[in-house]
């Protein structure tokens, strides 16, 4: 055990020093004494807690610290390293997974860690309002599908009773619990890494500005910096559109009533997920595309998506450049949207807008530590989540990566080793891509066309669901897998999949893909029968085979 005596400076009240004591006590070996009157606080540890990691908890309140003696205790980290003024310091911008996983990493290589948030939860997008709300929202409406849309002649079919309240209420306590598992919980058994909240800029390449409540502001300097800020709802700019109640994802998610009619700009993941869910819930649903859906991947899947998506009832405009929105209230009951395009107006009680996110670092200051950025505001780094200044690095979605939480949080560990002195380079030359429709779409590598502008002749087979056994005996067969080869080698290059359980089987493509494995040899593998990742197997095999003509499971 050690003590120190600490000078504190800048409280105004007892309750200040109630705070420092609550902060600290609640981390493991710590305690604390601290005097308002005297403007002293008597520290007593056991274990591994740095004195430094403790003076930046009681300053990123907002105080002044200092030690009475110049005596510093000496104390190892969990890697055995001395710890002291020698310590390496990370800053990072940001809580969510890219935020944690580095922050995380980066104290079992020894460093302290300060996190900086300026919303008053922690953990990002995807716990709070993104991925986990997501997709309980769409498990839901997929049960209430089944119930009046099932294939199963033997079984009768109703129509499901929707109490939205209580499903959005189910959703939030879910999130609520995940954000304190993953998160809250987490933060609080870890004593080298420190919360402060406020909005940080960068006054210089060293030291950041966190501003904060009534005009109160802390700097904070570090020797290695990480920008996690994540992305926002991007706005098209439509007339109209900014002084009207629209929904982004947020509001859709943790919306406690049913649209009777929900019109949806957009025609990517986001939108199609979200639209289908509403739509299966019981709201009437019109999407305008700008384009086809999912223009940016191989057109078969925005095709087969869309007859999906019809045969289930939504009205689907593609091509459809929406010119301008107006709402009218209503006197006793919710107002009415006026979408205005080509096709005319398009009239719905609540507008979904879900074209896209940006970064978040228009507010950072980038400029004065010299970061460079792309048009849209992304953080450009290498794949070594360097950012333009070498000490300063970036991951998730405020950069130019793609806007997959898993692609944050394996690009925050990454950048921890590599600012604390180790090499790893992040490789997305077979990174999974999932959309969480009913059937889902699934993608990893090269589709045929992006291949074609590589300049790599391919060859490729699609393989729809009626051939898969598994698909027959759900009576499910909507969707393919489509795999692309090289035409000279056979080597897999890309797989694309519509298929109801498309993120489950894709991360066998994944490890074909890593694996340089070639058609041949991927139709080769032992596949259980009757799961649908037999499709894959099935697929390869059409490269050499009439697969109608194999019996059941044939290898």
């Amino acid at each position: 055990m050690w003590t120190k005596t600490l000078k504190i400076e800048g409280m105004t009240c007892p309750s200040c020093a109630a705070g420092i004591e609550k902060a600290l006590n609640r981390m493991k070996g710590v305690q604390i004494k601290v005097s308002y009157a005297d403007a002293m606080g008597e520290l007593k540890v056991r274990g591994k807690t740095s004195l430094t990691s403790l003076i930046d908890a009681i300053e990123g309140k907002g105080y002044q610290v200092s030690t009475v003696d110049d005596q510093e205790p000496v104390a190892t980290s969990p890697t055995g390293k001395e710890e002291g003024g020698d310590q390496l310091h990370v800053a990072i911008i940001g809580s969510g997974s890219a935020a944690f996983a580095c922050g995380l990493k980066a104290i079992e290589a020894g460093a302290r860690v300060t996190l900086i948030e300026r919303q008053p939860i922690i953990g990002g997008t995807c716990v709070n309002v993104g991925c986990v709300p997501s997709k309980i929202m769409i498990r839901a409406a997929h049960i209430a599908h089944l119930q009046q849309s099932h294939p199963f002649t033997g079984i009768r079919k109703q129509s499901p009773v929707i109490d939205r309240a209580k499903l959005a209420a189910q959703q939030q306590a879910r999130v609520d619990e995940l954000r304190s598992a993953k998160y809250e919980d987490i933060l609080k058994t870890q004593p080298g890494m420190t919360l402060v909240h406020g909005d940080a800029r960068f006054k210089d390449p060293h030291t950041l500005i966190v501003d904060q409540e009534h005009g109160e502001y802390t700097e904070i300097h570090a020797d290695r910096f990480l920008i996690a800020t994540g992305s926002s709802p991007a706005m098209p700019p439509i007339p109209g559109l900014a002084g009207t109640p629209y929904w982004t994802s947020a509001e859709a998610l943790a919306s406690t009533t049913l649209p009777d009619h929900l019109v949806v700009i957009g025609s990517a993941i986001v939108a199609l997920e979200l639209a289908q869910a509403f739509l299966r819930l019981g709201s009437k649903v019109t999407l305008l595309a700008r384009h086809t859906l999912m223009y940016s991947e191989a057109p078969a899947i925005g095709t087969e998506m869309q007859k999906v998506l019809e045969a289930e009832g939504m009205r689907i405009l593609t091509h459809t450049q929406v010119e301008a929105v107006r709402y009218q209230k209503g006197f006793f009951s919710t107002g009415r949207f006026i979408v205005d395009a080509k096709q005319g107006e398009i009239k719905g009680d609540h507008l979904l807008v879900a074209t896209g996110r940006l970064p978040n670092t228009e507010s950072l200051a980038l400029d004065k530590a010299g970061v460079e950025i792309d048009r849209t505001g992304a953080i450009e780094v290498d794949d070594h989540m360097r950012s333009s200044v070498s000490h300063i690095y970036a991951a998730g979605d405020c950069t130019s990566q793609p806007q997959f939480v898993y692609v944050a949080a394996a690009a925050g560990t990454r950048a921890a080793i590599n600012m604390t002195g180790g090499d790893a380079a992040l490789d997305l030359s077979a990174m999974p891509a999932v959309m969480f429709t009913d059937p889902q779409v699934a993608t990893v590598g090269l589709s045929e066309a992006e291949a074609e502008t590589q300049n790599i002749k391919t060859e490729t087979r699609t393989l729809t669901l009626d051939n898969v056994p598994r698909a027959l005996a759900n009576f499910e067969t909507h969707g393919f897998v489509t795999l692309v080869a090289e035409a000279d080698t056979g080597q897999l290059l890309g797989v694309q999949i519509v298929a109801p359980e498309g993120g489950e089987m894709i991360q066998t493509a994944v490890l074909a893909l890593r694996s340089r494995m070639t058609v041949d040899e991927l139709a080769g593998q032992l596949f259980p029968y009757l799961t649908m990742v037999e499709g894959i197997k099935l697929c390869a095999q059409t490269f050499t085979k009439d697969v109608k003509q194999l019996s059941c499971c044939a290898g």
